[in-house]
């Protein structure tokens, strides 16, 4: 049986549907600012915490998130221009690199009291639109290196693993969009592995080190079956 769907579950799921079709439209038009930022979290936010939505986190209104402690509220205006201004400043450097910077740097900040995790996100896919990628969703290709690189740049300031964890996304997503795109039988890799008489452990393997083209789904992985 299906668990009870909360009412801030259903506004989350319709606020991040607007949200996508807003930055799908609206992405290559205006660079990202730190009044986009507001705009979006207020998107986000919206029937869920009106109180703090669109607005940065204000005079004693402090984070913690495990062992890491977000920088004070009259710091965020300027770390955020920071952030920014060397994400814009860095075109020597691959676009993932540069992502995985700015979205590390964007969770330490932590400026909103809530919906910091979503809003990263869905500015990392603001700016990989801009730039002709497709969206990503770094979360949920692996959630403990995810965290893993947290801590990576709390202690070396190094984005290392983020730029992996971008990376993979990117692929997954590219993955995800070809298979569909090209008419494929969308199947889980278990009933392609007993179709094919393949090891389904092994074709997990492959397909976590994107040796082969298939995807995450729902946290199900799958492959487009290509008739012969």
């Amino acid at each position: 049986m299906d668990r009870y769907i909360t009412e801030r579950e259903i506004f989350e799921a319709k606020n991040l549907a607007r949200v996508v079709s807003y930055i799908d439209t609206r992405a290559k038009e205006q660079e990202l600012t730190p009044e986009v930022i507001l705009l979006l979290h207020k998107m986000l936010i919206s029937n869920i915490r009106d109180d703090i939505a669109g607005k940065l986190r204000t005079e004693g209104q402090w984070i913690r998130v495990a062992t890491h402690i977000a920088p004070g509220p009259n710091e965020v205006v300027e770390r955020l221009e920071k952030m920014l201004a060397e994400y814009y400043a860095g075109i020597q450097n691959t676009t993932i690199k540069r992502i995985a910077r700015l979205h590390l740097t964007f969770e330490s900040i932590h400026p909103f009291v809530d919906g910091n995790g979503r809003i990263g996100r869905v500015i990392n896919n603001y700016l990989l639109i801009r730039e002709g990628f497709v969206p990503i969703n770094i979360k949920f290709i692996d959630r403990s290196l995810y965290y893993e690189s947290f801590k990576e740049f709390d202690e070396k300031s190094a984005t290392k693993i983020m730029e992996e964890i971008v990376g993979k996304a990117l692929t997954n997503s590219y993955h995800k969009r070809l298979a569909y795109l090209e008419g494929a039988q969308i199947v889980t890799l278990a009933d392609d592995a007993k179709k094919h008489t393949l090891s389904h452990s092994n074709l997990i393997n492959k397909a976590k080190h994107q040796t082969i083209e298939a995807f995450l789904e729902k946290g199900v992985w799958k492959i487009g079956d290509k008739p012969i």
